[in-house]
């Protein structure tokens, strides 16, 4: 889905970035969270390209 390590999933849950529920000795993400994330991490990387604005040039 976002083709990221492991670890760096494990840094998003023990940072409060991505929410997840411990099960045993694993994390699960509930999809809905996962979806959110992804969302707003889109959100975040269209704000670094267009320096804030919100706005993509297009052509």
């Amino acid at each position: 889905m976002c083709r990221v390590s492991r670890m760096t999933v494990y840094r998003w849950v023990h940072s409060g970035d991505l929410p997840a529920v411990r099960f045993g000795k694993s994390f699960r993400v509930p999809q809905a969270a996962a979806e959110e994330f992804v969302q707003r991490a889109a959100i975040t990387s269209d704000l670094d390209e267009d320096g804030g604005t919100g706005v993509t040039a297009v052509g």
